[in-house]
């Protein structure tokens, strides 16, 4: 049983998406820090000096004058700035990946396209041969020699 684990285990498609998950979630970090840190508190400045993180709305009726506040005091808020960060947060991530995809399948699409032919057919019988051959394994036909045309 563990030798059969240990297989599993090792395979690359499990070794490769063990490292795409740890790889995600760092990025997911970078992510976060690029929406947090760098692009809310410019769009904040721009709309009014808002801090997108400090909008909520209390379901207690009470104002609270932060999100820190309302939490501290036991209040249950509806926090839609931290929504509207993880939206934008989604939306750059899936941009990102869309793109990674694309560039994916191009170099697929590309690399489809510069397989070797390995295997032709027979001018005589019409049957699948070795590029290779010099006699079908068909038709016995002499592939080296030159084909007649007939009218």
């Amino acid at each position: 049983m563990w030798e059969e684990f240990k297989e599993f285990a090792l395979k690359g498609s499990v070794v490769d998406m063990a490292i795409g998950i740890i790889i995600g979630a760092a990025f997911s970090k970078i992510v976060n820090s690029l929406v947090d840190d760098i692009i809310m508190p410019p769009v904040g400045l721009i709309v009014a000096k808002i801090n997108f993180n400090n909008l909520f709305i209390s379901l207690t009726g009470h104002h609270y004058r932060s999100l820190a506040a309302a939490k501290a005091a036991g209040a249950p808020t509806l926090n839609y700035g931290e929504f509207l960060t993880n939206v934008l947060n989604f939306l750059i991530v899936a941009a990102i990946l869309f793109f990674v995809v694309r560039e994916l399948n191009v170099l697929r699409r590309n690399s489809q396209k510069t397989k070797v032919v390995t295997a032709s057919k027979c001018p005589y019988c019409k049957e699948v041969i070795q590029v290779q051959a010099t006699r079908c394994p068909h038709c016995t036909a002499d592939l080296t020699a030159p084909k007649i045309k007939l009218k």
